[in-house]
């Protein structure tokens, strides 16, 4: 009965219908009575204590205040279109004011002069005097049960729902409704030894604690258990996949550390390795050595040296005659890694090619016959790696270079070209917080460069707002007059008529006013134009011909130009903390000190200013991801589209809930050394988690779901 009561549509609770449920899933992926109860409120409305008048103070301790007193009369006031209804109202302390500036007619005929009510509502004060917006308010006597409420749950909705008559208070009548007919057949579903040994509150005294608390403890507790019903089943999914894979993968045997990568090693080095490079080296030679597939995730910050690391693999598998790939997401970093490969390989006599959309056709033709008949040792290049014609001879190891920028279809297409499972080597230059790298990539074995080459210099980051604007110009001529270049990065190409944001157009009309020809040399580069006109824009600024490069996100990654010192970031609010760390990348590549400027609005949000303040503060990439995760959510790491579901968690947060993750980390483990197939008959409602949360992600644990 329970799976029954819990998987009825919405659209059969009374009140809500066909066009109602239909909203509710599309604002709030919510369908099914179940679906409603993980629906949690966002914050708690104290609604047990009665406040009089003169008590309600500017800083009281709650946001939201509820008093009875008694209407003294009210007025209207203002133009005809802005118009407002005052009501003042009293109790023996003293007196309010209540304001209404919409559906004030209603209020209007709702109060009743000289009749006392329950007012609830956000206290604020003008001259000293309690004024209260749109408050709520009962008549005395209808309102016994409404202040008998306790702690009222607030739930997050929609403009949309809230227009159709499903606002939050709304949502938290049709909790009540559907929690009623719930109530009687909720049944527990973790086993009683992991309630005893975690503390956890019962399920159905949980569910009602998080909706209709008795008291803040209880509500805490309440979250607790619904949360660690939620990670538990996810980490001892993500645990028995990592396993599974360790024990069952069958991988090519590189066990031969031969000339290519000795000779690279004591020759071609373009610097001595970190110590952080050699550790993750190591870990990987263990892999390839193991004869298990390698499935490994390399995440470094930016600059840290992870290509260099990736060729070493590569040059690894050439001395177990195994050929690699190595897919790039842009035209412009296939070709970035395809130079600087081709030059740190120099002297070495390995075949490298690339292969991209733009490949001629005769030289596409040389090149997949070269590839078929083994000639070719190392093949860099785009999404084109994975067409039918691009076959190999003998596939050993394949590497994705920001892989979230490729589907789950792209990436299986490229290792299927091998008779058995290629070793995966995934890179990625956008540091992942280690939550989400314990749960998107928790089956992946992780490796971490967290040092950078010796003899960098720290980027300095500074926030100028628009007001300031010269000084920016100032600096960036000081600047080139040292012989330096210059990055200035836009958000949009055009003028957005819904977005105040600075645009590349007016952009470059601004700096070509400022940076007149023949004094200075300007390119405009921008993701509409042609992968040839933007290649050759960016070999202008490579070169040196040209001091500024005016730009979109298209130079977000792969762009190596040591003598560039500044950049610029325009509307720096409009970006997301890591893509702000990664456009920083492109400077501070040299020897010379180099400057990051983020260019703001006069006026922006409290993230916002969180969000740049924290961008000057640090160069950590770690840092600043685990802090852009906590603003944005988990956001679209995998290019799929979260939702609020993130991980098919209600509840829990992935962002916010690091520790509770961590712990459940620790249970998985242990339960599944005591019993690694969920066999026990004890284990049997894990079991059944395991498999229903496997079944909601479409079969599997992993969204990277690489191998």
């Amino acid at each position: 009965m329970i799976d029954t009561i819990l998987n009825t549509p919405l659209k059969f609770s009374k009140g809500v219908g066909v066009r109602r449920a239909s909203l509710l899933e599309s604002e709030l992926c919510l369908v099914t009575y179940g679906d409603l109860l993980t629906h949690i409120p966002i914050r708690y409305l104290d609604r047990t204590k009665l406040y009089r008048i003169n008590e309600i103070v500017e800083g009281t301790e709650n946001p939201y205040v509820q008093f009875r007193a008694k209407v003294l009369g009210f007025a209207i006031a203002g133009a005809a279109r802005k118009q407002r209804l005052s009501v003042e109202v009293a109790d023996s302390s003293g007196f309010a004011n209540l304001l209404w500036f919409q559906r004030f007619a209603w209020a209007q005929r709702s109060i009743e002069v000289g009749r006392e009510y329950i007012f609830f509502g956000r206290p604020s004060f003008y001259n000293g005097s309690l004024s209260i917006v749109h408050p709520e308010f009962e008549p005395i006597g209808l309102s016994a049960e409404k202040s008998a409420v306790g702690v009222e749950g607030i739930y997050s909705t929609t403009e949309i729902l809230t227009n159709e008559g499903m606002g939050t208070k709304a949502l938290y009548k049709l909790v009540k409704q559907v929690w009623s007919e719930c109530k009687p057949y909720i049944r527990e579903n973790l086993p009683e030894y992991m309630t005893q040994s975690l503390n956890l509150m019962p399920r159905v005294e949980a569910y009602e604690q998080a909706h209709f608390p008795t008291s803040s403890e209880a509500l805490q507790r309440a979250i607790y258990r619904l949360k660690m019903e939620e990670l538990i089943p996810l980490q001892l999914g993500m645990t028995q996949n990592k396993r599974d894979r360790h024990e069952k993968s069958v991988g090519y045997n590189f066990e031969n550390v031969g000339n290519y990568f000795n000779r690279f090693y004591t020759e071609k080095l373009p610097f001595p390795l970190t110590g952080a490079q050699k550790r993750v080296v190591k870990e990987m030679r263990a892999d390839m050595g193991s004869g298990r597939q390698m499935n490994r995730l390399l995440q470094g910050d930016v600059g840290s040296g992870k290509t260099i690391v990736g060729l070493m693999c590569m040059l690894l598998a050439l001395d177990n005659k195994f050929q690699s790939a190595l897919m790039a997401p842009t035209e412009i970093l296939a070709q970035q890694h395809y130079r600087s490969i081709s030059e740190q390989c120099e002297g070495l006599g390995v075949n490298i090619a690339i292969f991209t959309g733009s490949t001629r056709k005769k030289e596409r033709e040389r090149i997949l016959a070269e590839l078929a008949d083994g000639r070719i040792a190392i093949l860099i290049g785009t999404h084109a790696l994975i067409e039918d014609p691009v076959q190999f001879y003998k596939l050993g190891l394949v590497i994705i270079d920001e892989q979230h920028r490729f589907g789950v279809k792209q990436r299986a297409k490229l290792w299927g070209k091998s008779l058995q499972a290629p070793h995966i080597l995934v890179m990625t230059a956008t540091p992942i917080p280690r939550t989400l790298a314990m749960t998107v990539y928790g089956d992946l074995d992780v490796s971490k460069i967290d040092e950078l080459p010796p003899g960098r210099k720290p980027i300095q980051t500074f926030l100028i707002k628009e007001g300031q604007r010269l000084r920016m110009i100032g600096f960036i001529k000081e600047q080139i007059a040292k012989g330096r270049q210059a990055y200035l990065v836009y958000p949009l190409i055009k003028e957005s008529e819904t977005m105040d944001f600075a645009n590349l157009e007016q952009g470059a009309e601004m700096i070509l006013h400022h940076f007149p020809a023949p004094e200075y040399a300007t390119v405009v580069v921008h993701g509409k134009m042609s992968n040839e006109d933007k290649d050759y824009g960016m070999r202008l600024f490579a070169s040196g011909k040209v001091q500024i490069l005016i730009s979109t996100t298209v130079i977000e990654v792969g762009v190596n130009v040591p003598n560039a010192s500044v950049m610029v970031i325009e509307s720096a609010e409009r970006f997301g903390l890591s893509q702000l760390h990664q456009l920083r990348g492109r400077v501070g590549r040299g020897a010379e000190q180099s400057y990051c400027i983020l260019m703001s609005g006069d006026k922006i949000s409290n993230d916002s200013e969180k969000k740049l303040n924290a961008m000057c503060r640090t160069t950590d990439g770690f840092e600043l991801a685990e802090l852009d995760m906590e603003i944005r959510g988990i956001g679209d790491i995998e290019g799929t589209r979260q939702s609020g579901q993130a991980m098919n968690l209600r509840i829990a947060n992935l962002a916010k809930d690091t520790d509770l993750l961590e712990l459940a980390t620790i249970e998985a483990e242990k339960i599944l050394n005591a019993d690694p197939n969920l066999s026990h008959p004890l284990n049997k409602p894990l079991k059944d988690l395991v498999e229903k949360m496997r079944i909601s992600r479409g079969g599997s644990f992993s969204l990277s779901q690489i191998s």
